[in-house]
């Protein structure tokens, strides 16, 4: 039977040069195998070269070449995603625009497909810390990809200095200050968890060879990343007093320019229904949990929660103090590691 829930589209834009691609695969290698994803990617000219290099992450890739798809290609985006879905059934597909894309055309396009199947998850847009503030000035294409996003990555921030980092932070802010912006380095990219899953649908449950549920709410590479955590549990039995009511007033504290995602298994006290819990940026889902197997395995849980985002040992005390009552639970915080 095929799954009758749409697939989520991620759009990845940026500017000539910004990295997309090499962010991309490096994202693609840290997916869980069982995880379908198929890339469609915008190019010009005639030669797919950078296909060559996506089809060796063993994923369904297809180009579209000569042309972009927020303008000379509208309508061939439909064929190709119609193509992808009914060749490879993806849990997910990446769009990777050309350097010259508007991405409100994109987004427009993939919105318009809503009863065909897709939904748009999330449109990140790729800026290059080097060469940022040389293109910007001159390219309306690269400051409206900075405008109309939702989370911004700073790559090859490793490869500028404090100070000149500093300066491309102002000029992006200058743009668009609300929006999230997280860094990505050459060597490691971005954790899945910052970009992708945002409508929940990577969020999987699992199990290890002992039956309990594993540590799958995050990426196991996050320190490589520059993403601090924070781990928080509690146990059934001293989670009475934590309602939804009082889940969902606390999330609407949390800055999202420090938290980026707070993921894992919640409980009601009051009725004692058990959520999965998907905040992203400042919005969030729960998502009552109905799977007999899943239930069981956490029926000793009230929160099993993990948080991510930066300089976080600066909220860990107004986070354990908010979760973790009379100390009744534990909270970890796992600080990044700093390039």
């Amino acid at each position: 039977m095929v799954d009758d829930k749409p697939i989520p589209v991620t759009v990845f834009t940026g500017f000539l040069g910004s990295g997309k691609t090499t962010t991309i695969l490096q994202l693609l290698k840290q997916l869980p195998e069982e995880y379908k994803v198929c890339l469609l990617k915008n190019e010009f000219g005639d030669v797919a070269v950078d296909s060559l290099l996506a089809k060796e992450t063993n994923i369904g890739v297809q180009e579209m070449m000569n042309g972009c798809l927020c303008c000379v290609l509208v309508g061939q985006m439909k064929l190709a995603l119609l193509e992808l879905k009914e060749k490879y059934n993806p849990d997910r597909i990446i769009v990777e625009t050309s350097g010259s894309a508007f991405p409100q055309g994109v987004s427009l396009q993939i919105r318009d497909m809503a009863a065909d199947g897709f939904v748009l998850d999330s449109i990140i847009t790729v800026v290059d810390c080097v060469n940022f503030r040389g293109y910007e000035d001159t390219s309306y294409t690269a400051n409206l990809q900075a405008q109309y996003t939702d989370v911004i990555l700073l790559n090859k921030h490793e490869l500028v200095s404090e100070q000149e980092l500093d300066l491309v932070i102002d000029h992006v802010n200058e743009l668009n200050t609300d929006t999230p912006k997280v860094k990505s380095d050459s060597k490691h990219g971005v954790s899945p968890d910052l970009v992708l899953g945002l409508d929940t649908q990577l969020f999987k449950v699992a199990y290890d060879k002992t039956g309990a549920m594993e540590e799958m709410v995050f990426d196991p590479h996050h320190q490589e990343n520059e993403v601090d955590l924070i781990q928080v549990t509690v146990p059934a039995s001293q989670g009475a007093w934590f309602t939804r009511d009082y889940l969902e007033q606390w999330l609407k504290t949390l800055p999202k320019e420090d938290i980026y995602r707070v993921k894992g298994f919640v409980r009601d006290g009051a009725n004692q229904q058990l959520f999965i819990l998907n905040h992203a940026f400042g919005r969030f889902t729960l998502t009552p949990v109905a799977h007999q197997e899943t239930l069981q395995q956490s029926r000793d849980i009230a929160i099993k929660i993990t948080i991510m985002g930066q300089d976080l040992r600066l909220f860990q005390p107004r986070i354990e103090k908010a979760l973790v009552k009379n100390g009744q639970g534990t909270l970890q915080l796992i600080e990044a590691h700093r390039h």
